[in-house]
Formats: structure tokens, sequence, C-alpha cells
């Protein structure tokens, strides 16, 4: 008697050597994604991290169809999206950087004239509920040209989700939006996540990666550099930093085999980085103090995503 076996349902988006090169005046061409492969988990807020011109956009925009891919394979949702790319299209929902819309629409047309364009029926749309959502219930009825551009950035959100697609991907979303609306937005990405939406998100905010992602990719010149749990990834810091505030002022900063390197501030602080690898926050201390300094206060810095972020990227330049 055979027994059926239950394999794990497919990642949500499946990248296999993905590359573009674009084509250039010379001939040369110019290579925007080399031979980049990841998964991205089902259920997820998945980060896509990389300085500027570094393929993140382009990549996105091979997912929606915008731009044809030079080699390599994508699946969105279990569907390629050449073999099937109406229904990959219809599996995911992008948030892009640029704010396009049709200034003669009010919000609540934009998101109906969405939803046909996706051809959900009119008594399955739900453009004021995605409206209430987003904080924009009271401006239905604005034109799209009187809305601000925070308002205009949630609303490009709505109109992502008016097919309901079980992936949303945010290209820099809150890139000039102020904090009281960076905050309502991932509130509300927050919320979708928790319903079961996988959650692509690129962005310039570190911390903000940081905080609300499961996992990071970090692309570099086209290529992947780094994909691992966002724990495990700020993990790989090599370097610590504590600030030492000691009993009289200095002229310079004291140097030690135990630091990689010190700053003075203020005449009495000073910010000692060390290799976790070689020393720890003790034998800093030790160090110090047989240098003949009494220190007053301590204050440790745990090492972050930039951290990681900088040393990674400035390894693959």
């Amino acid at each position: 008697m055979s027994t059926a076996s239950h394999s794990a349902p497919e990642p949500a988006i499946v990248i296999d050597n993905l590359t573009k090169v674009y084509k250039t005046r010379d001939g040369a061409g110019k290579l925007a994604l080399d031979h980049v492969s990841f998964d991205v988990p089902r259920g997820q807020i998945f980060g896509l991290l990389g300085p500027n011109g570094a393929g993140k956009s382009t990549l996105i925009n091979i997912l929606s169809g915008m731009v044809k891919k030079t080699g390599g394979t994508a699946r969105i949702w279990g569907f390629d999206i050449d073999a099937n790319p109406r229904n990959a299209k219809n599996s995911i929902g992008i948030v892009p950087q640029e704010i396009v819309f049709d200034p003669f629409f009010t919000p609540f047309e934009t998101l109906e004239n969405q939803a046909g364009f996706y051809g959900v029926p009119k008594a399955r749309r739900n453009s004021a509920a995605l409206l209430r959502a987003v904080h924009l219930e009271d401006k239905a009825n604005a034109y799209a040209r009187t809305l601000s551009g925070g308002m205009k950035r949630r609303l490009l959100v709505a109109k992502a989700m008016v097919h309901a697609p079980p992936i949303l991907v945010l290209d820099e979303p809150t890139a000039g939006v102020d904090i009281q609306l960076r905050q309502q937005l991932w509130a509300y990405v927050k919320q979708l996540n928790d319903q079961g939406v996988t959650i692509v998100l690129t962005t310039h905010y570190l911390e903000e990666a940081e905080q609300l992602c499961d996992r990071i990719a970090i692309i570099n010149h086209g290529r992947l550099i780094a994909d691992k749990p966002t724990r495990e990834l700020v993990g790989m810091a090599t370097e610590k930093v504590v600030q030492v505030t000691v009993d009289r002022d200095l002229v310079e900063a004291p140097m030690h085999p135990r630091f990689e390197k010190v700053e003075l501030t203020g005449g009495r602080v000073l910010s000692i980085t060390y290799a976790k690898d070689k020393a720890n926050a003790g034998d800093v201390l030790s160090a110090v103090q047989s240098m003949g300094l009494q220190i007053v206060d301590v204050v440790t810095r745990d090492p972050d995503l930039e951290d990681v972020f900088l040393n990674l990227t400035a390894a693959a330049a």
C-alpha cells in the first residue's frame, strides 16, 4: 500500500539564474542582472536590498512583465512568467517607485478601473474597503491630483491589491513619506501579511528592513551577494562598537592593538570599534584602563543591518 507524500508548497517566488542585459548604443550591452537565484518563502516579509543601480528595480520589472529577461526563469505562485504570463501577473500586485496617476479620476474610480483591468466582477470589487484600509476613505471622491504625495503612495498600495493577489511587491514605498504616514503604511502591510499575503520590499531605510523583514537578499552590481534570515544576516557583522567616557579630557584618541578604530568626541568620549573574533568588551575596557584612564561611563552598540550591508557591498564592489 503506497502512502501519498505531502510535499511543501512551492515558494511564493522562485528566481533561477535570472539575467538581464540591456542593449547599449555601442553594442556592448549593460549587464543589469547576473545569474541571480533565490526563493521568496510563502507568508514572509522578504527584503530585497542593494545600492542604487544594483538591479532591484530591473528584477521587479521583470516580475511585473514590464521588462523582458535575457535568460533564466522566474515563477510567481507556481506560474512561469513566460509559460503562464496571465496567471503569474494575477498572482502579484506591484507598488512602483514612481507615482503615476490619471489626475482626472477620483481614488474610488482609480480602484474601480484597475479592478476592471484585472477582470474582477463588480459584485466582487472591494474599492471602498481598500480605501478605508489605507486611510483614504474621506478622499474617495476627491480628484487624485489634489492628494498629497503620501496619500498617492497609499493609493498605489490599494491599487496593487484590487485583485487580491497572494503576493505584494513594494518598491521603495516610503521614499519621501513622513514618519506618521510611513507607520500607517507599515501597519497595513503587517495586517496584510498577518492575513497570509507574502510581501516583497525594497527600501533604502535599512532600519526599516531590519524591523520588518523575516529574510533579506542583497544585490550589488546585478549579483546576489547575500540571502539569509534577517537575524542571521545581522549576526554576520564582524565588528562591535563600545562608547567609553573617561575621567579627563584627551588631546587625541589613544590607539591599542585591541582596537580596530577609535574616535574622540567632546574630549572625553571614545568610540572604540573592535573585531568580535579578536576581542570582547571586557578586553577593550581593560585596554583603556591600562592606559591610566578611569572609566566613568560605558555604552555598547550592537551591530545592525547597516554594518553588514556596508561591509558586504564594499567587499563586492
